[in-house]
């Protein structure tokens, strides 16, 4: 039980490196604040908002279901819920490559809007679902046995937490890359290395949610 929960832990993490590794979570607009203001400190500053944007976007999906995760007879169910939506959502994301004509009328100093929405957008949030009831389920064999409220704060508690450590994850990832790109590889590295994960992004939605299922 111990190593399913540490390994459920791990996927939290590298789910949040691989966020920060895709250049359309943000971190290129942190080398541009770093270009166009102060340097380093403009860039670095940047990150913060990048950061409260994406976190609140994983706290947006991930709280109603701590809420409804403390339904115990419904926990399977919801589980198996939870895995189709992100396939669903992964298909969706595979089949339709358009991106939301919205996200281009947020202003690129509007960083921490930009990075909620965009995470919203790309199903960020529902990318962590089946993980999050996963760790739930291996702390609560005898979650029968315990008050709902005592259940619910703890399911909240793990949500804040889940959501937290891949925000961490994703902006040290983006940060460190923003800062190499500003400090030694420069913008021609943009120009000639630039890489598009959406395909990625939702082959791994569809495999996140395929683990779900079945683990559920």
């Amino acid at each position: 039980m111990q190593g399913t929960t540490a390994g459920l832990w791990l996927a939290v993490f590298a789910s949040g490196l691989y966020h920060g590794v895709n250049p359309g979570m943000g971190w290129p607009l942190a080398v541009s604040a770093g270009l166009m203001g102060r340097g380093r400190k403009d860039l670095v500053g940047a990150l913060a908002p990048l950061a409260s944007g994406h976190l609140l976007a994983m706290l947006v999906i991930l709280l109603p279901f701590a809420l409804i995760v403390a339904l115990l007879d419904w926990q399977r169910e919801i589980r198996i819920g939870a895995s189709c939506l992100v396939i669903a959502f992964g298909v969706f994301r595979a089949v339709n490559k358009r991106h939301p004509r919205a996200l281009a009328r947020i202003r690129p100093t509007q960083l921490a809007l930009w990075s909620f929405t965009i995470a919203v957008a790309h199903g960020a949030g529902l990318l962590l679902l089946p993980i999050y009831l996963g760790l739930c389920a291996t702390g609560e064999l005898d979650a029968a046995h315990q008050a709902s409220s005592i259940l619910m704060a703890r399911n909240l508690a793990t949500a804040v937490l889940v959501s937290l450590v891949h925000a961490l994850a994703m902006v040290t990832a983006g940060g460190v890359i923003a800062l190499l790109v500003y400090a030694w590889f420069g913008l021609r590295f943009l120009s000639r290395s630039w890489f598009n994960l959406d395909l990625t992004w939702a082959a791994s939605l569809i495999l996140i949610g395929a683990v779900g299922l079945i683990t559920a």
